[in-house]
Parts: C-alpha cells; sequence; structure tokens
C-alpha cells in the first residue's frame, strides 16, 4: 500500500496539476505543448543516467557471495552522473534543438540540474525499498510531491498576482513576468529534488569508499541490456511527443499545441498506467524474492490474474465514465483530441502485462531478450510514427503505441513460455480484454444514437455493475482467499 500510494501520488503530479494547467490561463496550449516536450526527455536521460543499475542492484543483493553491493553501486552512479553533466551542459544547445526548444536554453540547463539530482537519489530509494521501509519511502516521496505542488501554485498564480497589484513587490527579487512560465515549473520540480536529496542524506553519507571492481564488471553485463530496454520503452512511451512536433506540418506554435492536446489526452489513460507504475515498485523485489521459493511460477500467475482484472476494471471506469472524466480534469480546449484514450488505455493494458511477463529474461539473467524485444517495439513507434504523423497527427502517435506495446507483449510471452514457463490463465485473461472491448463498443453504439451525458452515464454504470458482477462469479474462489474482499462474498 505504501509504495503503491506513494508512487501513484508521485507519478500522477502532472495528472494532478492537468486541471489548473488546462482549465486555466497559467499556461497557454502551446506552453502547455512545451512543457510535455520537456518532460518527453527528461525519461529518456533518466535512463542514460542511471543505466539499469536500480534492478542489478536488487538482483545482485540476492547473492550473497558480494559485499559492498550498495557502496559499488552508489559510487559507480555518483562518477558517472557528474560526467554525464557536464557533457550534456557542454551540449546543451543541441540538446533543446532535440528536445524543439532551442530558444530556451535554460530550460536544459534546470533540466541537467533535475536529472543529476534525480539520479543520486535513485540507489537510496532502491535500498529503502530491499530493505522493507515503505513508511520512510513513502514519506519522503509524499514531502517532495507537496513542496512541489505548493511552489507550482506559488509561482504560477502568487507570484504573478501579486505583482500585477504591487509593482514593488519584493518577488520581484526572484520572479520575472517576461519568463516563460514553463521555466517555473521546472523551478519547482528542482526545488522537490532539493529536498528529496536532503531526505536521503543520511542514505547517500552511509556510501563507503568500498568499490568491488569484479562486482562493478558483473553488475554493468547484467544491466547494460537494460539500458536499451529503458531506451526503448521511453521511446515508446514519452518520446511520441518529440515525434509529433518533429512530423508534424505547420509552425512551431501548431506544432506546440498539437503536443499539448495530445499530451493533456494522455493523461486520461495515466489511471492505468500509474497503476503499472505502482505495480513495478513493489513487484521487482517481490518477484526477486519468490523465485528463491518453491514453485514461484504460480505465485507469478496468479499475480497476472489480479493485475488483469484489476486494469481491464479501470479501463471500463475511465472510457464509460470519460464524458463527466474530460469535465474534471482537462479544459474543453484539449477536447478534441479525445478520440486517443480508449486506444491509449487498451495501450498501456498491454503494457503492463508485458511487464508482469517481463520477469522471465530478469530471473534468466537473459537481458539481452528484454532490450531486444524493446527494441523491435522502439522500431514499430518510429516507424508508424514516421509515416502517419504528417497524415494523421497525434492519433497516429496513439495507434504506434498500441502496436508497440501489442508486439512486445506477444512477444514477450511466446519466447518467455519456451525459456521460463508460468502456468497464466491465458484464454481466461483473454477473455476478460474481450469482454470489456465489447462492452466499451456497446456503450458507444447506444451513446451515438443517444447522445445525452445521463443516458451515458446510466449506461455505463450498469455496463460496470454486469462486469463487476460476472468477475466476482467467475473468480469466486480467488476472491474468497482475499481478507478485505472475501468476508463480502459468500
Amino acid at each position: 500500500m505504501w509504495y503503491g500510494v506513494s508512487s501513484i501520488i508521485g507519478r500522477s503530479i502532472t495528472f494532478l496539476l492537468t486541471p489548473y494547467l488546462t482549465r486555466t490561463s497559467v499556461l497557454q496550449v502551446s506552453d502547455y505543448g512545451k512543457m510535455s516536450l520537456i518532460y518527453a526527455a527528461i525519461p529518456l536521460l533518466n535512463v542514460l543516467f542511471t543505466y539499469g543499475f536500480e534492478t542489478a542492484y536488487f538482483r545482485f543483493s540476492q547473492r550473497k557471495e558480494f559485499t559492498g553491493i550498495y557502496s559499488t553501486a552508489s559510487i559507480s552512479l555518483l562518477v558517472s552522473t557528474l560526467i554525464f553533466s557536464l557533457v550534456l551542459w557542454l551540449f546543451q544547445i543541441p540538446l533543446a534543438n532535440f528536445a524543439g526548444i532551442s530558444n530556451e536554453p535554460q530550460l536544459i540547463q534546470l533540466v541537467i540540474i533535475i536529472i543529476a539530482l534525480d539520479t543520486i537519489t535513485a540507489l537510496p530509494f532502491a535500498s529503502l525499498r530491499l530493505e522493507g521501509k515503505p513508511i520512510r519511502y513513502a514519506t519522503i516521496r509524499l514531502s517532495s510531491i507537496l513542496l512541489q505542488l505548493a511552489t507550482t501554485f506559488f509561482f504560477l498564480s502568487y507570484c504573478p498576482k501579486i505583482i500585477a497589484s504591487n509593482q514593488s513587490s519584493w518577488i520581484h527579487v526572484f520572479y520575472r513576468t517576461d519568463v516563460n512560465p514553463v521555466t517555473y515549473l521546472l523551478v519547482a520540480n528542482l526545488l522537490s529534488s532539493g529536498l528529496t536529496l536532503l531526505l536521503l542524506i543520511n542514505k547517500i553519507g552511509s556510501i563507503r569508499l568500498e568499490f568491488n571492481t569484479k562486482l562493478w564488471k558483473e553488475m554493468m553485463l547484467y544491466a547494460l541490456p537494460l539500458v536499451i530496454v529503458g531506451l526503448g520503452g521511453m521511446i515508446n512511451e514519452t518520446v511520441d511527443r518529440l515525434m509529433l512536433n518533429w512530423w508534424t506540418a505547420g509552425s512551431s506554435v501548431f506544432k506546440e499545441e498539437q503536443v499539448g492536446i495530445y499530451s493533456a489526452c494522455y493523461k486520461l489513460s495515466l489511471l492505468i498506467s500509474l497503476f503499472i507504475q505502482a505495480f513495478r515498485m513493489g513487484a521487482e523485489p517481490f518477484f526477486f524474492k519468490q523465485a528463491e521459493g518453491l514453485n514461484p511460477q504460480r505465485t507469478y500467475a496468479r499475480v497476472m490474474k489480479f493485475f488483469v482484472i484489476t486494469v481491464t476494471l479501470m479501463f471500463l471506469v475511465v472510457t464509460l465514465f470519460l464524458p463527466v472524466i474530460k469535465i474534471f480534469f482537462i479544459g474543453p480546449t484539449y477536447w478534441v483530441g479525445l478520440g486517443v484514450v480508449p486506444i491509449l488505455l487498451l495501450a498501456n493494458i498491454f503494457l503492463g502485462i508485458y511487464y508482469n511477463l517481463s520477469i522471465w529474461y530478469k530471473l534468466s539473467n537473459m537481458t539481452k531478450a528484454g532490450a531486444l524485444i524493446t527494441v523491435i517495439g522502439a522500431a514499430i513507434t518510429i516507424i508508424i510514427n514516421y509515416l502517419f504523423i504528417p497524415r494523421y497527427g497525434y492519433m497516429a502517435c496513439a495507434w504506434a503505441t498500441f502496436f508497440c506495446y501489442g508486439s512486445m507483449m506477444i512477444i514477450s510471452y511466446i519466447w518467455g513460455q519456451k525459456e521460463y514457463k508460468i502456468p497464466y490463465a491465458t484464454k481466461k485473461l483473454l477473455a476478460y480484454i474481450v469482454i470489456v472491448l465489447i462492452l466499451f463498443f456497446i456503450h458507444k453504439g447506444i451513446t451515438l444514437l443517444l447522445p445525452y451525458t445521463v443516458v451515458s452515464l446510466i449506461i455505463g454504470a450498469i455496463l460496470l455493475f454486469v462486469y463487476v458482477r460476472f468477475l466476482l462469479l467467475i473468480e469466486k474462489k480467488e476472491f474468497q482467499k482475499l481478507p478485505v474482499v472475501g468476508k463480502f462474498i459468500k
């Protein structure tokens, strides 16, 4: 619960800010697009900076023959972070051009510092997860999130209001009205990352000057394919915004507006992606520990079943009640892009299933297989976007994501069952996905004939109830084993 809640809130900060940023006048649509371009580049650089050492740390911590794992991994990350940061600082102009913000290099400078701070705290956070300290982990995460939210509102709402009423205000010392508001969004992020560093200072201070060269080489051999996995994952997950900016025809402002619309609508698929992120945070160390027990495959199969049940329910909740959800979370200017939401929700279901399936190559030390699967997915993303963005815009991005994650899921399942067989209830899980799609199309057909919000909500509630009732009947024995749910099911 603690990992889940903190991870969900951590990932949902942009989701929490979306209504504020899209329904008020603090950002223009083009500025929202510019912000999205920057936050598309950050995860890509984060993968390079951490180069798979979090997963390697979890993996090698299970091996008792090595000592100094935490210190060795931490020293490696600290040294490489310094080197990477200096290189990026020297090449900040090309990096700004790559991100589509060539006229505002100060944004790249802030990004470099944020990434460096986040990398330094990555392994201390991993150590807390491995040591089973979820409350401390969550406290630090939530504290930094609250600071980021508070400073964002301070810079974008409070400061302009005070300056408008008092030109001689002390706020002029650090706030300027001629600076792009996206800059202050990044400043808020920077302050949040700085607080995280301070709260983890004792974990960082516990790093000893102990570097095991043999261990480091083995960790690098294990982790480097994960860099390809991570880079491919980021291409599939976030770089479509950059591609949309590169290959959409029109002025720079129009391109940024298209990125802004797509990014805002993408947030509505965040309910599933947030759950996936929370699941990954708890599942990775859990899966490695389960591998030491008897018949872990049965546990992995059961986890997959509950995962699919959960994400299919989320798919229905978002798609059936989208007419109401859109009102609360994004401004009317962005509603033109809502057609991407069901496609992206289904794509994220595929991604979550793939993360479940990926345990086979991590446990089998076949991380190169994960790299190859991700490269295939990235190639699909790039090809579809390159061919179809000029004609179909952000709809091409949504379908590229769908086919990318779907392909990765299928390849990983077929390959994984040959190398590390897990008794997944494949037919049943496929049936669940097909059923929710049928319910979605039934709802869409009825609402096309009767285009009234009230009708849409009533039909949506009925269909959701039907699916929940169906699950309780089919999975009655499984739900009875759950302490919270079981007592309500006779």
